[in-house]
Protein backbone atom coordinates (compact mmCIF):
# COMPACT_ATOMS: atom_id res chain seq x y z
CA UNK A 1 0.00 0.00 0.00
CA UNK A 2 2.80 2.39 0.94
CA UNK A 3 4.76 1.89 -2.27
CA UNK A 4 1.76 1.74 -4.63
CA UNK A 5 -0.17 4.75 -3.28
CA UNK A 6 2.91 6.67 -2.01
CA UNK A 7 1.26 7.32 1.37
CA UNK A 8 4.14 8.94 3.26
CA UNK A 9 5.08 11.02 0.21
CA UNK A 10 1.56 12.49 0.29
CA UNK A 11 1.60 13.06 4.05
CA UNK A 12 -0.91 10.38 4.99
CA UNK A 13 -1.15 6.83 6.35
CA UNK A 14 -3.25 3.68 5.95
CA UNK A 15 -5.66 4.37 8.83
CA UNK A 16 -6.32 7.95 7.71
CA UNK A 17 -7.01 6.88 4.12
CA UNK A 18 -9.42 4.11 5.17
CA UNK A 19 -11.35 6.45 7.48
CA UNK A 20 -11.48 9.04 4.71
CA UNK A 21 -12.82 6.40 2.30
CA UNK A 22 -15.61 5.38 4.67
CA UNK A 23 -16.48 9.06 5.23
CA UNK A 24 -16.68 9.82 1.51
CA UNK A 25 -18.81 6.74 0.86
CA UNK A 26 -21.28 7.38 3.68
CA UNK A 27 -21.60 11.02 2.63
CA UNK A 28 -22.44 10.14 -0.99
CA UNK A 29 -24.22 6.77 -0.49
CA UNK A 30 -27.57 8.54 -0.78
CA UNK A 31 -26.92 8.83 -4.52
CA UNK A 32 -27.30 5.06 -4.96
CA UNK A 33 -31.01 5.35 -4.18
CA UNK A 34 -31.70 8.89 -5.40
CA UNK A 35 -30.31 8.37 -8.91
CA UNK A 36 -32.50 5.34 -9.84
CA UNK A 37 -35.59 7.29 -8.82
CA UNK A 38 -34.59 10.31 -10.91
CA UNK A 39 -34.03 7.95 -13.83
CA UNK A 40 -37.53 6.55 -13.30
CA UNK A 41 -38.91 9.97 -14.25
CA UNK A 42 -37.33 9.56 -17.70
CA UNK A 43 -39.59 6.59 -18.37
CA UNK A 44 -36.94 4.12 -17.25
CA UNK A 45 -39.44 1.94 -15.41
CA UNK A 46 -41.54 -1.16 -16.04
CA UNK A 47 -44.74 0.83 -16.54
CA UNK A 48 -43.02 3.32 -18.85
CA UNK A 49 -44.86 6.20 -17.20
CA UNK A 50 -42.81 9.35 -17.71
CA UNK A 51 -42.70 11.64 -14.73
CA UNK A 52 -43.84 8.98 -12.27
CA UNK A 53 -41.12 9.26 -9.64
CA UNK A 54 -43.21 8.15 -6.68
CA UNK A 55 -41.27 4.97 -5.94
CA UNK A 56 -40.18 4.99 -2.28
CA UNK A 57 -36.42 5.29 -1.89
CA UNK A 58 -36.36 2.27 0.42
CA UNK A 59 -37.88 -0.10 -2.17
CA UNK A 60 -36.60 -1.49 -5.43
CA UNK A 61 -39.74 -3.32 -6.54
CA UNK A 62 -39.67 -2.09 -10.14
CA UNK A 63 -37.30 -4.35 -12.15
CA UNK A 64 -36.09 -1.48 -14.36
CA UNK A 65 -35.48 0.86 -11.43
CA UNK A 66 -33.80 -2.03 -9.60
CA UNK A 67 -31.61 -2.51 -12.66
CA UNK A 68 -30.71 1.19 -12.51
CA UNK A 69 -29.69 0.71 -8.86
CA UNK A 70 -27.37 -2.16 -9.81
CA UNK A 71 -26.01 -0.16 -12.75
CA UNK A 72 -25.37 2.87 -10.51
CA UNK A 73 -23.39 0.74 -8.03
CA UNK A 74 -21.30 -0.83 -10.82
CA UNK A 75 -20.71 2.49 -12.61
CA UNK A 76 -19.63 4.18 -9.36
CA UNK A 77 -17.33 1.26 -8.57
CA UNK A 78 -15.71 1.31 -12.04
CA UNK A 79 -15.16 5.08 -12.12
CA UNK A 80 -13.90 5.25 -8.55
CA UNK A 81 -11.56 2.26 -8.89
CA UNK A 82 -10.05 3.72 -12.09
CA UNK A 83 -9.54 6.97 -10.17
CA UNK A 84 -7.89 5.01 -7.34
CA UNK A 85 -5.65 2.60 -9.24
CA UNK A 86 -4.82 4.73 -12.29
CA UNK A 87 -4.89 8.34 -11.07
CA UNK A 88 -4.06 7.69 -7.38
CA UNK A 89 -6.37 10.52 -6.29
CA UNK A 90 -9.01 10.71 -3.50
CA UNK A 91 -11.91 11.67 -5.80
CA UNK A 92 -14.99 9.45 -6.01
CA UNK A 93 -16.83 9.11 -9.34
CA UNK A 94 -20.49 8.22 -9.90
CA UNK A 95 -23.40 9.28 -12.13
CA UNK A 96 -23.96 12.96 -11.35
CA UNK A 97 -27.26 13.84 -9.71
CA UNK A 98 -27.51 17.15 -11.57
CA UNK A 99 -26.59 15.47 -14.85
CA UNK A 100 -29.07 12.65 -14.15
CA UNK A 101 -31.79 15.23 -13.50
CA UNK A 102 -30.89 16.95 -16.79
CA UNK A 103 -31.08 13.54 -18.51
CA UNK A 104 -34.55 12.77 -17.14
CA UNK A 105 -36.29 16.13 -16.93
CA UNK A 106 -34.73 18.05 -19.83
CA UNK A 107 -33.59 15.49 -22.42
CA UNK A 108 -36.41 12.97 -21.93
CA UNK A 109 -39.38 14.89 -20.53
CA UNK A 110 -38.87 18.35 -22.09
CA UNK A 111 -37.15 17.48 -25.39
CA UNK A 112 -39.05 14.20 -25.82
CA UNK A 113 -36.19 11.74 -26.28
CA UNK A 114 -36.68 8.21 -24.97
CA UNK A 115 -34.31 7.12 -22.21
CA UNK A 116 -32.69 4.71 -24.68
CA UNK A 117 -31.96 7.63 -27.04
CA UNK A 118 -30.69 9.64 -24.09
CA UNK A 119 -28.24 6.86 -23.24
CA UNK A 120 -26.94 7.00 -26.81
CA UNK A 121 -26.25 10.72 -26.34
CA UNK A 122 -24.45 9.96 -23.06
CA UNK A 123 -22.22 7.42 -24.84
CA UNK A 124 -21.36 9.94 -27.57
CA UNK A 125 -20.40 12.50 -24.93
CA UNK A 126 -18.32 9.86 -23.10
CA UNK A 127 -16.35 9.02 -26.23
CA UNK A 128 -15.90 12.75 -26.88
CA UNK A 129 -14.59 13.16 -23.31
CA UNK A 130 -12.03 10.41 -23.87
CA UNK A 131 -10.79 11.98 -27.12
CA UNK A 132 -10.38 15.50 -25.75
CA UNK A 133 -8.75 14.13 -22.59
CA UNK A 134 -6.20 12.04 -24.51
CA UNK A 135 -5.36 15.11 -26.60
CA UNK A 136 -4.98 17.18 -23.40
CA UNK A 137 -7.72 19.65 -24.40
CA UNK A 138 -9.54 19.22 -21.07
CA UNK A 139 -6.31 19.71 -19.12
CA UNK A 140 -5.50 22.85 -21.14
CA UNK A 141 -8.94 24.26 -20.30
CA UNK A 142 -8.23 23.80 -16.60
CA UNK A 143 -4.80 25.38 -16.88
CA UNK A 144 -6.13 28.43 -18.78
CA UNK A 145 -8.46 29.40 -15.93
CA UNK A 146 -7.27 32.55 -14.10
CA UNK A 147 -6.10 32.04 -10.51
CA UNK A 148 -8.92 34.20 -9.11
CA UNK A 149 -11.50 32.04 -10.89
CA UNK A 150 -9.87 28.89 -9.49
CA UNK A 151 -9.99 30.05 -5.87
CA UNK A 152 -13.50 31.43 -6.41
CA UNK A 153 -14.55 27.96 -7.61
CA UNK A 154 -13.41 26.51 -4.28
CA UNK A 155 -15.40 29.07 -2.28
CA UNK A 156 -18.43 28.72 -4.56
CA UNK A 157 -18.46 24.94 -4.19
CA UNK A 158 -18.27 25.43 -0.44
CA UNK A 159 -21.44 27.54 -0.47
CA UNK A 160 -23.11 25.18 -2.95
CA UNK A 161 -22.59 22.01 -0.94
CA UNK A 162 -23.46 23.85 2.28
CA UNK A 163 -26.77 24.82 0.66
CA UNK A 164 -27.33 21.19 -0.34
CA UNK A 165 -26.73 20.19 3.27
CA UNK A 166 -28.98 22.91 4.70
CA UNK A 167 -31.75 21.96 2.28
CA UNK A 168 -31.32 18.22 2.82
CA UNK A 169 -31.53 18.70 6.58
CA UNK A 170 -34.60 20.93 6.41
CA UNK A 171 -32.84 23.95 7.90
CA UNK A 172 -33.47 25.96 4.72
CA UNK A 173 -36.69 25.52 2.74
CA UNK A 174 -38.33 27.04 -0.33
CA UNK A 175 -40.58 30.02 0.34
CA UNK A 176 -42.78 31.56 -2.42
CA UNK A 177 -42.57 35.00 -0.83
CA UNK A 178 -38.87 35.23 -0.03
CA UNK A 179 -37.52 32.38 -2.21
CA UNK A 180 -35.90 30.72 0.82
CA UNK A 181 -36.44 30.78 4.57
CA UNK A 182 -35.74 28.82 7.73
CA UNK A 183 -37.41 25.46 8.15
CA UNK A 184 -39.51 24.44 11.15
CA UNK A 185 -37.14 24.15 14.10
CA UNK A 186 -39.72 22.16 16.04
CA UNK A 187 -39.58 19.47 13.35
CA UNK A 188 -37.65 16.41 14.58
CA UNK A 189 -35.83 16.11 11.24
CA UNK A 190 -34.41 19.62 11.59
CA UNK A 191 -33.55 18.96 15.23
CA UNK A 192 -31.58 15.83 14.29
CA UNK A 193 -29.68 17.78 11.62
CA UNK A 194 -28.77 20.47 14.17
CA UNK A 195 -27.63 17.79 16.62
CA UNK A 196 -25.42 16.34 13.89
CA UNK A 197 -23.92 19.75 13.10
CA UNK A 198 -23.11 20.41 16.76
CA UNK A 199 -21.53 16.97 17.25
CA UNK A 200 -19.45 17.26 14.09
CA UNK A 201 -18.33 20.83 14.73
CA UNK A 202 -17.22 19.99 18.28
CA UNK A 203 -15.35 16.84 17.22
CA UNK A 204 -13.52 18.69 14.42
CA UNK A 205 -12.71 21.64 16.70
CA UNK A 206 -11.18 19.20 19.19
CA UNK A 207 -9.13 17.53 16.44
CA UNK A 208 -10.75 14.09 16.79
CA UNK A 209 -9.59 11.69 14.08
CA UNK A 210 -12.48 10.47 11.94
CA UNK A 211 -14.72 13.25 13.27
CA UNK A 212 -17.10 13.26 10.30
CA UNK A 213 -17.54 9.50 10.19
CA UNK A 214 -18.07 9.30 13.97
CA UNK A 215 -20.60 12.13 13.80
CA UNK A 216 -22.55 10.53 10.92
CA UNK A 217 -22.76 7.22 12.79
CA UNK A 218 -23.75 8.86 16.10
CA UNK A 219 -26.42 10.98 14.41
CA UNK A 220 -27.78 7.88 12.66
CA UNK A 221 -28.05 6.09 16.02
CA UNK A 222 -29.69 9.10 17.71
CA UNK A 223 -32.21 9.10 14.87
CA UNK A 224 -33.48 5.61 15.79
CA UNK A 225 -35.45 6.57 18.96
CA UNK A 226 -36.53 9.79 17.20
CA UNK A 227 -38.21 7.68 14.51
CA UNK A 228 -36.08 9.11 11.71
CA UNK A 229 -33.58 6.30 11.17
CA UNK A 230 -35.76 3.50 9.83
CA UNK A 231 -34.42 0.05 10.71
CA UNK A 232 -37.70 -1.84 10.33
CA UNK A 233 -37.56 -4.61 7.75
CA UNK A 234 -33.82 -4.10 7.37
CA UNK A 235 -32.15 -6.87 5.34
CA UNK A 236 -28.44 -7.11 5.95
CA UNK A 237 -27.69 -9.10 2.80
CA UNK A 238 -29.69 -9.28 -0.43
CA UNK A 239 -29.18 -10.61 -3.96
CA UNK A 240 -28.28 -7.78 -6.39
CA UNK A 241 -31.07 -6.97 -8.89
CA UNK A 242 -30.38 -7.90 -12.52
CA UNK A 243 -28.89 -5.17 -14.73
CA UNK A 244 -30.36 -6.78 -17.88
CA UNK A 245 -33.31 -4.33 -18.39
CA UNK A 246 -30.95 -1.36 -18.93
CA UNK A 247 -27.80 -3.11 -20.20
CA UNK A 248 -26.65 -1.89 -23.66
CA UNK A 249 -30.04 -0.25 -24.28
CA UNK A 250 -28.71 2.72 -26.32
CA UNK A 251 -30.82 3.69 -29.35
CA UNK A 252 -28.57 5.52 -31.83
CA UNK A 253 -30.91 5.30 -34.82
CA UNK A 254 -33.78 6.74 -32.80
CA UNK A 255 -31.52 9.51 -31.51
CA UNK A 256 -30.60 10.63 -35.03
CA UNK A 257 -34.18 10.46 -36.36
CA UNK A 258 -35.85 11.99 -33.32
CA UNK A 259 -38.80 14.33 -33.85
CA UNK A 260 -39.09 13.84 -37.59
CA UNK A 261 -37.09 17.05 -38.16
CA UNK A 262 -34.95 15.57 -40.89
CA UNK A 263 -31.27 14.74 -40.54
CA UNK A 264 -30.17 18.40 -40.18
CA UNK A 265 -32.74 19.23 -37.51
CA UNK A 266 -32.10 15.99 -35.63
CA UNK A 267 -28.33 16.50 -35.74
CA UNK A 268 -28.64 20.07 -34.46
CA UNK A 269 -30.75 18.90 -31.54
CA UNK A 270 -28.40 16.01 -30.77
CA UNK A 271 -25.34 18.27 -30.92
CA UNK A 272 -26.89 20.66 -28.40
CA UNK A 273 -27.80 17.80 -26.06
CA UNK A 274 -24.30 16.29 -26.30
CA UNK A 275 -22.73 19.75 -25.96
CA UNK A 276 -24.72 20.38 -22.79
CA UNK A 277 -23.77 17.00 -21.31
CA UNK A 278 -20.15 17.76 -22.24
CA UNK A 279 -19.99 21.32 -20.87
CA UNK A 280 -21.84 20.56 -17.65
CA UNK A 281 -19.77 17.45 -16.93
CA UNK A 282 -16.53 19.13 -17.95
CA UNK A 283 -16.98 22.06 -15.61
CA UNK A 284 -18.64 20.12 -12.81
CA UNK A 285 -15.57 17.87 -12.81
CA UNK A 286 -13.10 20.72 -13.27
CA UNK A 287 -14.82 22.67 -10.51
CA UNK A 288 -14.71 19.76 -8.10
CA UNK A 289 -11.09 18.88 -8.93
CA UNK A 290 -9.89 22.48 -8.65
CA UNK A 291 -11.87 23.12 -5.48
CA UNK A 292 -10.91 19.95 -3.65
CA UNK A 293 -7.31 20.06 -4.84
CA UNK A 294 -6.96 23.54 -3.37
CA UNK A 295 -8.36 22.22 -0.09
CA UNK A 296 -6.06 19.16 -0.09
CA UNK A 297 -2.91 21.09 -1.05
CA UNK A 298 -2.56 19.04 -4.25
CA UNK A 299 -1.61 22.03 -6.37
CA UNK A 300 1.92 21.81 -7.75
CA UNK A 301 4.37 24.74 -7.79
CA UNK A 302 3.45 25.58 -11.38
CA UNK A 303 -0.21 25.94 -10.34
CA UNK A 304 -1.31 22.67 -11.94
CA UNK A 305 -3.23 19.92 -10.19
CA UNK A 306 -1.44 16.65 -9.49
CA UNK A 307 -2.73 13.87 -11.74
CA UNK A 308 -5.30 16.11 -13.47
CA UNK A 309 -5.15 14.35 -16.86
CA UNK A 310 -5.53 10.90 -15.29
CA UNK A 311 -8.45 12.13 -13.17
CA UNK A 312 -10.24 13.53 -16.20
CA UNK A 313 -9.65 10.31 -18.15
CA UNK A 314 -11.07 8.25 -15.28
CA UNK A 315 -14.22 10.38 -15.40
CA UNK A 316 -14.46 10.02 -19.19
CA UNK A 317 -14.10 6.24 -19.06
CA UNK A 318 -16.76 6.05 -16.35
CA UNK A 319 -19.21 8.06 -18.47
CA UNK A 320 -18.79 5.68 -21.40
CA UNK A 321 -19.42 2.62 -19.21
CA UNK A 322 -22.34 4.45 -17.59
CA UNK A 323 -24.23 4.66 -20.87
CA UNK A 324 -23.77 0.91 -21.39
CA UNK A 325 -25.24 0.14 -17.95
CA UNK A 326 -28.19 2.51 -18.14
CA UNK A 327 -26.72 5.50 -16.30
CA UNK A 328 -26.34 9.18 -17.08
CA UNK A 329 -23.08 11.12 -17.40
CA UNK A 330 -20.75 10.59 -14.45
CA UNK A 331 -19.12 13.30 -12.38
CA UNK A 332 -16.38 13.62 -9.81
CA UNK A 333 -18.45 13.94 -6.66
CA UNK A 334 -18.13 17.08 -4.59
CA UNK A 335 -18.82 14.90 -1.52
CA UNK A 336 -15.21 13.70 -1.96
CA UNK A 337 -14.33 16.82 0.01
CA UNK A 338 -15.73 15.13 3.13
CA UNK A 339 -13.09 12.40 2.85
CA UNK A 340 -10.40 14.91 1.94
CA UNK A 341 -11.32 16.95 5.02
CA UNK A 342 -10.69 13.75 7.01
CA UNK A 343 -7.18 13.56 5.57
CA UNK A 344 -7.67 11.49 2.40
CA UNK A 345 -4.88 12.30 -0.05
CA UNK A 346 -4.36 9.27 -2.32
CA UNK A 347 -6.14 6.62 -4.34
CA UNK A 348 -6.32 4.40 -1.25
CA UNK A 349 -9.22 6.56 -0.09
CA UNK A 350 -11.10 5.93 -3.33
CA UNK A 351 -10.09 2.25 -3.37
CA UNK A 352 -12.05 1.92 -0.12
CA UNK A 353 -14.96 3.83 -1.67
CA UNK A 354 -14.92 1.62 -4.77
CA UNK A 355 -14.96 -1.57 -2.68
CA UNK A 356 -17.87 -0.22 -0.65
CA UNK A 357 -19.79 0.52 -3.88
CA UNK A 358 -19.33 -3.13 -4.91
CA UNK A 359 -20.48 -4.33 -1.48
CA UNK A 360 -23.51 -2.04 -1.79
CA UNK A 361 -24.85 -4.41 -4.43
CA UNK A 362 -25.45 -6.91 -1.63
CA UNK A 363 -26.39 -4.39 1.07
CA UNK A 364 -28.94 -2.22 -0.71
CA UNK A 365 -31.12 -2.16 2.40
CA UNK A 366 -28.27 -1.04 4.67
CA UNK A 367 -27.21 1.83 2.39
CA UNK A 368 -30.62 3.44 2.78
CA UNK A 369 -30.57 3.34 6.59
CA UNK A 370 -28.31 6.38 7.07
CA UNK A 371 -30.77 9.31 6.95
CA UNK A 372 -30.17 12.58 5.13
CA UNK A 373 -30.15 14.33 8.50
CA UNK A 374 -26.94 12.43 9.37
CA UNK A 375 -25.06 13.24 6.15
CA UNK A 376 -26.29 16.84 5.76
CA UNK A 377 -24.02 18.13 8.58
CA UNK A 378 -20.96 16.78 6.72
CA UNK A 379 -21.83 18.85 3.65
CA UNK A 380 -22.42 21.96 5.77
CA UNK A 381 -19.16 21.62 7.70
CA UNK A 382 -17.17 20.93 4.52
CA UNK A 383 -18.74 24.13 3.14
CA UNK A 384 -17.28 25.99 6.11
CA UNK A 385 -13.84 24.53 5.44
CA UNK A 386 -13.89 25.32 1.71
CA UNK A 387 -15.06 28.91 2.15
CA UNK A 388 -11.64 29.66 3.60
CA UNK A 389 -10.28 30.13 0.07
CA UNK A 390 -12.36 33.28 -0.47
CA UNK A 391 -9.66 35.28 1.33
CA UNK A 392 -7.35 34.58 -1.65
CA UNK A 393 -9.65 36.28 -4.18
CA UNK A 394 -8.32 39.67 -5.31
CA UNK A 395 -11.34 41.92 -4.73
CA UNK A 396 -9.24 45.08 -5.07
CA UNK A 397 -9.08 44.66 -8.87
CA UNK A 398 -12.70 45.09 -10.01
CA UNK A 399 -12.03 43.25 -13.30
CA UNK A 400 -11.07 40.24 -11.18
CA UNK A 401 -13.70 40.75 -8.47
CA UNK A 402 -16.76 40.68 -10.76
CA UNK A 403 -16.01 37.33 -12.44
CA UNK A 404 -15.01 35.85 -9.07
CA UNK A 405 -18.25 37.07 -7.47
CA UNK A 406 -20.45 35.58 -10.18
CA UNK A 407 -18.50 32.31 -10.01
CA UNK A 408 -19.15 32.10 -6.27
CA UNK A 409 -22.72 33.42 -6.23
CA UNK A 410 -24.17 31.53 -9.19
CA UNK A 411 -23.25 28.09 -7.84
CA UNK A 412 -25.66 28.16 -4.88
CA UNK A 413 -28.15 30.58 -6.47
CA UNK A 414 -28.55 28.54 -9.69
CA UNK A 415 -27.92 25.22 -7.91
CA UNK A 416 -25.15 24.28 -10.35
CA UNK A 417 -21.35 24.24 -10.17
CA UNK A 418 -21.16 24.43 -13.97
CA UNK A 419 -23.41 27.52 -14.13
CA UNK A 420 -21.19 29.32 -11.64
CA UNK A 421 -18.05 28.56 -13.62
CA UNK A 422 -19.81 29.56 -16.84
CA UNK A 423 -20.83 32.92 -15.36
CA UNK A 424 -17.28 33.63 -14.25
CA UNK A 425 -15.84 32.63 -17.64
CA UNK A 426 -18.32 34.85 -19.51
CA UNK A 427 -17.71 37.91 -17.32
CA UNK A 428 -13.91 37.56 -17.23
CA UNK A 429 -13.20 38.59 -20.86
CA UNK A 430 -15.96 41.21 -20.74
CA UNK A 431 -14.34 42.95 -17.77
CA UNK A 432 -10.81 42.70 -19.17
CA UNK A 433 -11.80 43.99 -22.61
CA UNK A 434 -13.65 46.93 -21.04
CA UNK A 435 -10.41 48.29 -19.54
CA UNK A 436 -8.15 47.38 -22.45
CA UNK A 437 -6.57 44.35 -20.77
CA UNK A 438 -7.73 41.84 -23.37
CA UNK A 439 -4.20 40.42 -23.69
CA UNK A 440 -4.49 39.09 -20.12
CA UNK A 441 -7.22 36.72 -21.28
CA UNK A 442 -6.13 33.30 -22.56
CA UNK A 443 -7.53 32.61 -26.08
CA UNK A 444 -9.28 29.49 -24.80
CA UNK A 445 -11.24 31.68 -22.35
CA UNK A 446 -12.76 33.61 -25.29
CA UNK A 447 -13.79 30.36 -26.96
CA UNK A 448 -15.34 29.01 -23.76
CA UNK A 449 -17.22 32.27 -23.10
CA UNK A 450 -18.76 32.17 -26.59
CA UNK A 451 -19.68 28.48 -26.23
CA UNK A 452 -21.43 29.12 -22.92
CA UNK A 453 -23.37 32.07 -24.33
CA UNK A 454 -24.53 29.91 -27.27
CA UNK A 455 -25.41 27.07 -24.90
CA UNK A 456 -27.59 29.30 -22.68
CA UNK A 457 -29.36 30.83 -25.68
CA UNK A 458 -30.09 27.64 -27.63
CA UNK A 459 -30.73 25.26 -24.74
CA UNK A 460 -31.98 27.24 -21.74
CA UNK A 461 -32.22 25.77 -18.25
Amino acid sequence: MESFFKLSENGTDFKTEVLAGFTTFITMAYALLVIPNILKASGMNAAGLKGDAALALSTLNDPVVASAFTGTCIIAAIGTLVMALYANLPFAVAPGIGLTAFFSYSVCLTLGYTWQQGLAAVMISGILFILITITSIREKIVNCLPQNIKVAITAGIGLFIALIGLKSGGIVIANPGTLVSFGDFTDKNVVLTLIGIVIMAILIARGIKGAMLISILLTTIIGIPMGITDIHGLKLISIPPSVAPTLMAMDFSGLLSHGGKGIIGALTSVIMVVLTFSLVDLFDTIGTLVGTAQRANMIKKDGRIRGMKKALLADAIATTFSSMLGGATTATYVESTAGIAEGGRTGLTTLVVGILFILSLFFGGVVGVVPAQATAPALIIVGVLMLESIKEVNFEDFTEAVPAFFTIAMMPFSYSIANGIAAGIIFYPIMKISVGKYKEVHPIMYVLAILFVIRFILLPQ
